[in-house]
């Protein structure tokens, strides 16, 4: 005889419609619930707005840690579209802070090259958030609605008129789900300082109301100064780094690198501006090419590099771990439909780079 209690039944199958998943399961989408949770959060919003930087329509992006513990990302860009979504009968920007993957970076026509691949990023952060505030500035007036938990508060409205252009969200992280609601200043300065070399030109500003803290960061240099700034205080072989660019139908490779007198290396990697931290099929290439391209040089120099007493005739295979020694490098790729691994977006996948590069 079974147990009632054990049972499984169709009773027992639920489905969790709109937002209602992202709050039940928010590792899901955002990692972890915790400080490193809380931040990718402030990035998901950020991304949208480099994505706009990398369309060519923004400049500048502001942030704020607020004095209530709520943070504002505000930028220049175009501003979401606040017309009627025709399939959804609601604003299109009440589309985009609603509905799990909507947003205009599916068809390759609003966002050749993104970060925010999912579209999911600006969503979550609504359905985990006590409190969202957003203002648009599109086609001569500011448009506002607030949401609660991912549930519109009002519709959007039009109100005063206004000169700007551009997107500002303000949101309060939701205590009931969020085990750490304490914005970071310095950990969110490494991350925008990061964005702004890899973005050369574009202005990221960042202020702590709560700490009287700020920076500003503007890298005309792009990775060349990051490598630069990485390279600060350590002794360097070359004078200044090596950027490499190479463009392949819409795939675009820059790389900067430069040597130091020291052991380590230290190479970073990204996609559309996605720190790839595990690295992937892009960082694999850069390696194994560095390699075999130093190898080459040596094998066709090897009369320059031989000992005086030497009676070798063969040249020395030099390892990928001796190439690297005392190296900084940064590769940044940028390409339409990268696949990562998940969606904090840590890995780049092999597929659609290889059908990409027609490798």
């Amino acid at each position: 005889m079974s147990d009632e209690k054990n049972e499984y039944k169709s009773t027992d199958i639920q489905v969790l419609e709109g937002l209602e998943a992202v709050r039940k399961l928010p590792g899901m989408y955002i990692g972890s619930t915790g400080i490193e949770g809380l931040h990718h959060l402030v990035y998901e919003v950020v991304d949208n707005s480099i994505d706009e930087a990398l369309a060519g329509y923004c400049k500048n992006i502001f942030i704020s840690i607020n004095i209530d513990g709520s943070i504002t990302i505000e930028d220049d860009g175009r501003g979401i579209p606040t017309g009627i979504h025709k399939e959804q009968g609601v604003s299109a920007a009440q589309v985009v802070l609603t509905v799990l993957h909507a947003g205009g970076k599916f068809d390759k026509k609003s966002y050749k090259v993104s970060g925010g691949l999912h579209g999911v990023g600006i969503s979550v952060v609504n359905a985990l958030s006590k409190k969202l505030d957003m203002e648009i500035y599109r086609d001569g007036y500011v448009y506002r609605q607030s949401y609660s938990k991912g549930i519109p508060l009002n519709k959007l409205e039009r109100c005063e008129k206004t000169n700007k252009n551009g997107t500002s969200i303000s949101f309060l992280p939701d205590d009931e789900i969020m085990e750490s609601n304490n914005f970071d200043f310095d950990i969110l300065s490494n991350k925008l300082r990061e964005l702004a070399f890899l973005n050369a030109g574009i202005h990221i500003n960042i202020i702590d109301e709560i700490n009287n803290k700020s920076h500003d960061f503007k890298y005309d240099g792009g990775i060349k100064s990051f490598v630069e700034y990485i390279n600060q205080n350590k002794n360097t072989i070359i004078k200044e780094p090596i950027f490499i660019t190479a463009k392949k139908g819409d795939v675009i490779m820059d790389i900067a690198l430069q040597y130091n007198d020291g052991y380590s290396e230290i190479i970073y990697s990204y996609v559309n501006n996605i720190n790839t931290k595990e690295g992937g099929t892009h960082l694999a290439g850069f390696k194994s090419a560095l390699t075999r391209v130093i190898n080459g040089y040596y094998v066709s120099n090897m009369g320059n590099f031989k000992d005086r007493g030497s009676k070798r005739s063969e040249p020395v295979q030099i390892s990928g771990d001796d190439v690297r020694e005392g190296l900084i490098a940064v590769i940044s790729l940028k390409m339409p439909s990268p696949q990562f691994e998940g969606q904090t977006k840590t890995k780049l996948g092999i597929v659609l780079l290889k059908a990409s590069l027609n490798l």
